[in-house]
């Protein structure tokens, strides 16, 4: 495998990473975690031993993915964002058997400083803005912002915000996507007919 580390960052050995991968100043992958090709590990970044990261996916400055963490492919995790792996931590009380796992999904963004609480799903291209705290599963393609995080629309893989029309269509104008919003049971948006990304 061939990727980079610049002269700051610890690699612990077992760690693996894929090809053109690249880790900044300062960061620290442990011996178990398991990480893609094509990924951007930025300065102050600490990986965990019970971490799986997909393909392509961009964690920025001061980033911690803590164990029973999973970031599929082509997520971006934005400047200081936080997971979490304990639901109820206290110093004096050891849960390390009480992990709860988050699951990331393909193409979601988590926006600067936001906070995942554990044991729950950020879907496929999903949005996370900047400073929100998710306590809930996001559905695929949600906007969610605020404290605690709330949909307030609906966006495309491409990173736009969705206009649905009367009949509950929407399309990207950059990439042809075309998308519908189910209220079947919930309201949730799906993606119809892919254009090019």
């Amino acid at each position: 495998m061939s990727f980079w580390q610049h002269e700051s960052a610890i690699v612990d050995a077992g760690a693996q990473l894929g090809d053109g991968s690249k880790v900044w100043h300062f960061a620290h992958i442990s011996a178990g975690a398991r990480i893609g090709e094509r990924c951007a590990l930025g300065q102050g970044v600490y990986v965990g031993n019970d971490v799986l990261i997909g393909n392509n996916v961009r964690i920025q400055n001061n980033v911690s993915v803590y164990d029973a963490v999973t970031l599929e492919d082509d997520v971006f995790c934005g400047p200081s964002m936080v997971f979490t792996n304990v639901y109820n931590p206290r110093a004096a009380v050891a849960r390390k058997s009480e992990y709860r796992r988050t699951l990331v999904k393909k193409g979601a963004t988590l926006g600067a400083n936001c906070t995942i609480v554990c044991g729950h799903t950020i879907g496929a291209y999903a949005f996370v803005g900047a400073g929100a705290v998710v306590q809930k599963n996001v559905p695929d393609f949600a906007l969610v912002v605020g404290v605690p995080a709330k949909r307030i629309g609906w966006m495309s893989r491409y990173g736009e915000k969705l206009s649905f029309d009367a009949k509950g269509f929407a399309e990207c104008p950059h990439t042809g996507d075309q998308y519908r919003l189910d209220r079947l049971g919930g309201e949730l948006c799906k993606l119809v007919k892919e254009g090019s990304l």
